[in-house]
């Protein structure tokens, strides 16, 4: 008799559940986008452009404008620098390595990378100017290991395009261009 009453009891409670209506959920609030602007300093010591970064929990964009003049024509690779300091014009050594907390290999093509610091290349005309995006998944622009940590970063432009896979900055060349982040 228990179990058909309990038969009895699913049966008939089931179609109950089945058609009671979704309770809303609330949606967690979307935390604010966070936004940066810098001078980017060329080999001269000259501003030859600015940046402009965008950043989420999830994601960083950049947008990088470059002045005619700015850069040779060309690829060229970018990337994320440790340190925020472009005050050594000409070299942008004080910026130091890669941002890369997680001590992987350089190279968005890598298998053992990439490191944080990685982004694609940017395409300057034929005048030397760039206007350009790019995005990153790896670093975000606050907290403990954002690109505005305690010792901020820089975003460095080399002569060469990045091949992606070369250790240590895919050949890119020297440091031709320098924002700080901080």
């Amino acid at each position: 008799m228990r179990t058909l009453l309990a038969g009895l009891l699913a049966t008939t409670a089931l179609p109950a559940l089945a058609q009671a209506p979704a309770q809303p959920q609330a949606a967690a609030p979307a935390a604010p986008v966070q936004t940066y602007e810098a001078p980017i300093t060329g080999a001269k010591g000259d501003q030859i452009g600015k940046i402009a970064v965008r950043s989420s929990e999830n994601a960083t964009v950049v947008r990088i404008t470059i002045n005619a003049g700015g850069l040779t024509p060309g690829w060229h690779g970018i990337h994320f620098h440790s340190v925020g300091d472009c005050s050594d014009v000409g070299q942008f050594q004080l910026s130091k390595g890669h941002v890369n907390h997680e001590n992987a290999k350089h190279g968005l093509l890598n298998p053992e990378g990439p490191d944080e610091g990685d982004l694609p290349n940017i395409y300057a005309n034929a005048d030397g100017s760039v206007n350009a995006e790019v995005s990153s998944e790896s670093v975000v622009l606050t907290g403990e290991q954002g690109l505005k940590d305690r010792d901020g970063s820089a975003l460095v432009i080399h002569a060469n395009e990045d091949d992606h896979t070369s250790q240590p900055i895919g050949n890119a060349g020297a440091r031709v261009g320098c924002a700080v982040i901080k």
